[in-house]
């Protein structure tokens, strides 16, 4: 099994589990979602959201907070109203875990969960096994267009070099730093000079890159595959990490993961959770003030794309989007800097 694959079984298997404490009911709509051809990932995200759903129903209702989740009836939609469903929402802004941890949503958080039982409900709805559909008159929650967070020429450039040095590292840092120094450099340059994701990063296999055309396959979301094509500078860090530091690390590999082109010091493949510590790491010690992901390195790939080239299609292809809309939506912003620009630009037609 490839990357891809590992993980659309383990989300299966965490949905087969998540599907035994769900109300017994939910098994249809899952199956439903099936044939859809969604993600292995958003049915379980959909199952944990409902989960959340009926664990605020019984701690508001008595009855069915003597009964296990599981046995709760299909009866339970209908019996909601959309006031019931506003104070769910409500309820979102901050809870506790049954472990006592904090949780908190913002409007992002809270259209996202309520989409998922409204997706719920739909299908009850027009299967005709409920007569109500309170989620269906609640309105979304206005979601705040947020500033695009990217890093600079001068905070790459500063990046690159802390990761190349060393320099404000702990002693600890430094000792893992020291072995692998060169992959570190090649994840970096590679997010920064393709804008893949986090997971198709890690997702990559030796035999998905190829240096004859400067490409790679990678499996997008939703589990397309596209051919991504990187410049010099990406071709040139992946061949001194493939060359200086994998063979080492490729020697102890663990069963099943000598395939992975990023290893880590455990011996198998890397995950996205290292990437994103990592990116905290050097991005921290290179005293860069912003808030960095590998997302904002995304980002920053296609702001920096956008701004060369003015095509959103481009952009939007090379991102992986499914829609457009969903790129312009990302890069409304520089379309502004672009209007100003030529404003400024007219003014010129009156001076020599």
């Amino acid at each position: 099994m490839d990357y891809v694959e590992q993980i659309n079984l383990e989300n299966k298997r965490k949905l087969q589990i998540l599907l035994k404490e769900l109300p017994k009911f939910c098994n249809d709509f899952f199956r439903y979602l099936d044939t859809r051809n969604t993600s292995s990932r958003t049915r379980l995200s959909y199952a944990y959201d409902m989960r959340l759903f009926f664990e605020f129903i019984q701690e508001n209702n008595p009855i069915y907070g003597k009964m296990d989740m599981h046995d709760i009836p299909l009866k339970v939609l209908d019996e909601m109203t959309p006031v019931d469903i506003e104070e769910y929402l409500a309820y979102l802004s901050y809870y506790e875990k049954k472990s006592g941890q904090a949780v908190t949503n913002g409007e992002k958080g809270k259209s996202r969960k309520l989409s998922a039982i409204r997706t719920m409900y739909n299908y009850y709805f027009k299967k005709e096994f409920i007569k109500t559909n309170a989620p269906s008159m609640i309105e979304t929650p206005k979601k705040h267009k947020d500033n695009i967070i990217r890093l600079d020429k001068d905070e790459v450039a500063e990046l690159i070099a802390t990761v190349e040095n060393g320099s404000s590292l702990t002693a600890r840092q430094l000792a893992a730093h020291q072995k692998t120094k060169y992959r570190d450099i090649a994840i970096l340059i590679l997010l920064l000079g393709t804008g893949i994701r986090v997971s198709e990063c890690v997702g990559l296999d030796v035999l998905d890159v190829s240096f004859k055309n400067n490409s790679m396959r990678v499996v997008r979301k939703g589990g397309n595959e596209s051919t991504v094509y990187f410049g010099a500078e990406v071709a040139g860090a992946l061949l001194d990490y493939l060359e200086l530091e994998r063979p080492r690390l490729a020697e102890k590999a663990l069963p099943g993961q000598e395939d992975a082109f990023f290893l880590s010091l455990k011996y198998s493949r890397l995950t996205t959770r290292a990437v994103e510590k990592l990116v905290k790491k050097y991005t921290d010690a290179a005293n860069i003030t912003k808030k960095i992901t590998p997302h904002k390195l995304r980002s920053t790939y296609g702001t920096n794309l956008y701004k060369e080239t003015g095509d959103i299609y481009l952009v939007a292809d090379a991102l992986g989007h499914k829609s457009v809309e969903t790129t312009r939506q990302h890069y409304a912003a520089i379309d502004d800097e672009r209007r100003k620009l030529a404003g400024k630009f007219s003014g010129s037609i009156f001076h020599e």
